[in-house]
């Protein structure tokens, strides 16, 4: 009896995943969206799950490049969510949170030879204070050079644990500060931790942003909602990481499908199971 119950779980697991890599196949390509790659730091001395090499860096860049991605900006893929404008072919938007010194150091060097722009969303009461971190001269440069630079709040605080008063102040206070040293208009935040819920939504919407990144992993496709918009988190500090990294690229809608499962499982408290679903 034991066995038979254990023969129709693998069986269901297995019909399951085959329904998953199905529906994987026709999202990818019928309902592809956009990949929204989320980094934070470069560099070879931090080595965490936050931090990618030089080298890591630069082999996912060159193949972005040499498979014919195209890297666009925060306000091209709101106009495609939002409005149904054309993006270019294999479009891409490359991000970075917190706003690390070694993005100008390390990361941007890599990211001019290859053709490509991005997004780095900063921490603005970090800027020029803390040796880790960016200064105004870099941003400024940078900015100059075509990478974007948004918003990430003024010190990285929760904003579902804020106050209403503290919540506008982190938000409307950064937005400013921004814009005053870059002159000009910014659009876009970065939820810190990826934390929200509707009041922050309704707060961001308030401050004047046009739309905000969260950390839930999957692509952004038409009419996908501005204020909860998805990421593609790429970590480092373990082993495989190009492959990692390659999967959830190619896969997205596979290992979101996967993942939301993989919460059902745990949530229903089959550990088990659970534990046999992979997720890179």
């Amino acid at each position: 009896m034991q066995a038979f119950v254990k023969k129709n779980v693998v069986w269901g697991c297995t019909i399951v995943f085959v329904l998953l890599v199905g529906i994987s196949y026709i999202s990818l390509n019928y309902f592809q969206g956009v990949p929204v790659l989320n980094y934070h730091q470069i560099n070879n001395n931090d080595h965490n799950s936050l931090t990618l090499s030089d080298t890591e860096f630069e082999a996912q860049m060159e193949y972005l490049y040499k498979t014919g991605y195209t890297a666009i900006s925060p306000n091209q893929l709101a106009d495609y969510v939002q409005y149904g404008k054309e993006l270019p072919l294999n479009p891409v938007l490359i991000t970075f949170d917190d706003g690390y010194e070694d993005n100008y150091k390390v990361a941007y060097p890599i990211l001019q030879k290859y053709h490509f722009t991005a997004t780095i969303f900063i921490i603005t009461d970090f800027v020029s204070r803390y040796g880790k971190y960016l200064t105004w001269d870099q941003i400024r440069e940078m900015n100059d050079s075509g990478i974007t630079f948004e918003d990430h709040t003024l010190s990285h605080v929760a904003l579902t644990k804020a106050s209403d008063e503290d919540e506008r102040n982190q938000l409307v206070k950064s937005k400013e500060a921004l814009e005053w040293h870059l002159g000009k208009k910014v659009d876009y935040l970065a939820y810190p931790g990826g934390e929200y819920d509707q009041r922050v939504i309704q707060l961001t919407k308030n401050a004047g942003y046009r739309a905000a990144f969260t950390v839930n992993f999957g692509r952004d496709k038409e009419n996908s909602t501005l204020y909860t918009l998805n990421r593609i988190p790429i970590f480092g500090g373990g082993t495989h990481i190009f492959y990692h990294f390659w999967l959830r690229l190619r896969f997205t809608q596979l290992f979101y499908a996967l993942q939301n499962f993989k919460a059902f499982l745990l949530k229903d408290g089959d550990t088990s199971l659970a534990g046999y679903i992979f997720i890179p």
